[in-house]
């Protein structure tokens, strides 16, 4: 049987007697992109680190293309780029210089060529000679990324990446990481942005340091058992906080001058949902059921957390 390229069980870390990361089964596939979404302290950082060999676990078991974690990751480093939120690269260095100095780190006798595939894979050969403390924040994360394939790594671990980034970055950085699945090479990548996630083969949801779900996104939206509702009104601040204490509303989100809503049925909380606004003199220019977004199955699951702590 070919060996997966992550394989967690029960893997757990604690600091100073706090879970960080409790009990995490995580299977990730050969060729394949999982994105673990959460809000800040669910454990992401943390198991990224533990899977690149930074940190310990506390407990469990995690294997990266069958070798262990624990006692096997000599034989792990040279399949992994591991590139952290805070990927240190050197401003007084050049773009060629930087990517010399990790070639140098993997005892890469020969790279000149894969340096070349890498600056005009990411589009930086222009700016080759220039210092990396010059580079615009989209380009000092495509340099940060070439670091990190230096080596040929078979699994990119890679920490928030386009976090701070602009749009059309972002768009950039996502390109290239779809230029690298099909090269058959295996991404683990943590975001904040779950429009991002959706891109994705899979996505992982945590929370408090625990996995609430792994599937498809198209799985994970269908989780969702209640109706997502789209309306949109003249005085969405006011619609906010009418309907926030009803209990037939489970969640109401602004979006620009619509509100998005979750409620528990539309037979009978459609029509008392749309009751109260009439009744405060709020008109509805538009009411109509949307499909879910990972953002909404994420609110209802860390909800139904918070409600159950």
């Amino acid at each position: 049987m070919t060996p997966r390229a992550v394989e967690t069980r029960g893997l757990s870390k604690s600091f100073a007697g706090l879970a960080a990361v409790s009990n995490l089964d995580l299977i990730l596939e050969k060729g394949e992109m999982l994105c673990l979404v959460g809000p800040d302290g669910a454990g992401k950082t943390t198991a990224v680190r533990m899977l690149s060999g930074i940190i310990r676990p506390t407990s469990g078991t995690a294997r990266l293309f069958g070798y262990d974690l624990e006692r096997e990751i000599s034989l792990i480093k040279p399949h992994i780029g591991y590139m952290s939120q805070s990927f240190t690269l050197y401003g007084d260095l050049t773009v060629d210089e930087n990517i010399e100095f990790f070639a140098e780190i993997h005892e890469l006798p020969r790279y000149q060529e894969r340096r070349e595939e890498l600056l005009a894979f990411t589009r930086l050969t222009p700016f080759r000679r220039r210092l990396a403390e010059r580079l615009s924040g989209g380009m000092k994360q495509k340099l940060a990324l070439a670091c990190t394939l230096i080596h040929r790594p078979d699994l990119l671990l890679l920490d928030e990446p386009t976090t701070g980034v602009d749009v059309v970055s972002r768009r950039e950085f996502w390109g290239i990481l779809q230029g690298l699945l099909e090269t058959g090479i295996t991404i683990l990548m943590t975001t904040p942005y779950l429009d991002e996630a959706e891109r994705a083969n899979r996505v992982a949801l945590m929370n408090h340091g625990t996995l609430a779900v792994a599937d498809s996104p198209a799985k994970v939206k269908a989780l969702l058992k209640y109706p997502v509702i789209e309306a949109v009104c003249a005085r969405p601040r006011e619609a906010v906080a009418v309907l926030k204490g009803m209990p037939e509303v489970l969640d109401v989100q602004i979006l620009g001058d619509r509100l998005h809503l979750i409620i528990r049925d539309m037979d009978l909380a459609g029509p008392a949902v749309q009751r109260r606004l009439r009744e405060s003199g709020i008109t509805l220019e538009r009411w109509q059921r949307i499909s879910p977004s990972l953002e909404n199955v994420f609110i209802s699951l860390t909800q139904a957390d918070e409600a159950r702590a």
